[in-house]
């Protein structure tokens, strides 16, 4: 007998919680996408972390935003009634941690739908979940609809539907190329002098200016030869939009780029792009051999990265905006 949600006539009210962060929020729209699809008349809220409800601005397949506002007793308290009071027939935890498991069961669902203890990311978030899953897939995306389908999504729907973003700050009038050098740790970064190099060629040969955008308050004056730009998320999404190109690490940005299928290029190190890269075939991905896949969050930048050097990004970039070839080239 299956375990998966099934319609009624009126259609299920359903949670979704993913709190956080970017990247994991994108890979998670085709799946939140294909559960509304799956459910005739069904009610989706999506509980989520107030730095990233704009990704969700204008979403088709989402009916209400819940705001999970940590740090204030307050706060928590609004979002416990909150979440009570919408009597949800089940529950869906995409995150896999204490603190969503927990948020998940705050609104007493029916049903709460979470990966098993042997996948899940912290092992005791599984004890809050009626219903455990075992996914197979490689990409999180994929691995994320493996999740949507368990509790009755029928109907997968590979889309990103994200917003228009607004415009903030000073963008060229004309193409540009696009960067994000800050991740989630130090780790998976690229150099920031690289950045530097890559810019001087991007101008020269191909009239391209870089621009590098941060969250307010992040510094990047080191990179003499780009072009700052601090924007918060909708503004990010836009200079996303009006970019010819970028130039990524695994991070949000990188997939928020792959979502809109805009073509670049993606510097992996320690993370495996099987599991983490662009979702999608508009970014080409370099990697070097020696690079050993981790996820610990180590202060140094890997040296795995420095083995991509910023003539080789700029030749895979210039492959990939001439169209003469849709793979990276050899190490």
């Amino acid at each position: 007998m299956s375990s998966a949600v099934t319609s009624s006539s009126s259609g299920p009210r359903i949670l979704v919680v993913r709190l956080g962060a970017m990247g994991d929020i994108v890979h998670m729209l085709p799946a939140v996408a294909s559960l509304k699809h799956s459910f005739p008349g069904s009610r989706l809220t999506w509980l989520i972390e107030p730095q990233w409800a704009p990704l969700l601005d204008g979403n088709p397949y989402v009916d209400r935003v819940v705001l999970f506002e940590r740090g204030r007793p307050r706060a928590w308290m609004r979002t416990w009634r909150k979440l009570r009071a919408a009597r949800f027939d089940f529950a869906v935890d995409f995150q896999g941690l204490v603190k969503s498991a927990l948020a998940a069961s705050m609104a007493r669902p029916d049903r709460i739908f979470g990966l098993h203890q042997s996948q899940v990311r912290e092992r005791p978030a599984a004890l809050f979940y009626s219903n455990h899953i075992v996914t197979r897939a490689v990409h999180m995306v994929e691995q994320n609809l493996e999740i949507a389908a368990a509790a009755g999504a029928a109907n997968v729907l590979r889309t990103f539907p994200l917003p228009e973003g607004v415009a903030e700050g000073a963008l060229p009038d004309s193409g540009f190329v696009l960067a994000c050098p800050i991740a989630g740790w130090r780790f998976k970064q690229w150099p920031l002098a690289f950045y530097s190099r890559l810019a001087v060629r991007l101008e020269r040969e191909l009239d391209l200016p870089l621009v590098l955008n941060a969250s307010p308050g992040t510094e990047l004056s080191s990179v003499i030869d780009g072009i700052p730009h601090y924007s918060s998320v909708a503004g990010l999404i836009y200079a996303t939009r009006r970019a010819t190109a970028i130039i990524g690490v695994d991070s949000g940005p990188l997939h928020l780029a792959a979502a809109l299928g805009k073509p670049g290029v993606a510097i992996f190190g320690p993370t495996d792009p099987a599991r983490n890269g662009p979702y999608g075939e508009s970014i080409c991905v370099l990697r070097s051999p020696r690079a050993v896949t981790t996820y610990k969050r180590i202060t140094t930048i890997d040296p795995a990265m420095r083995d991509i050097g910023p003539d080789r990004v700029f030749e895979a970039l210039k492959a990939q905006l001439s169209r003469s070839t849709t793979q990276c080239a050899a190490p």
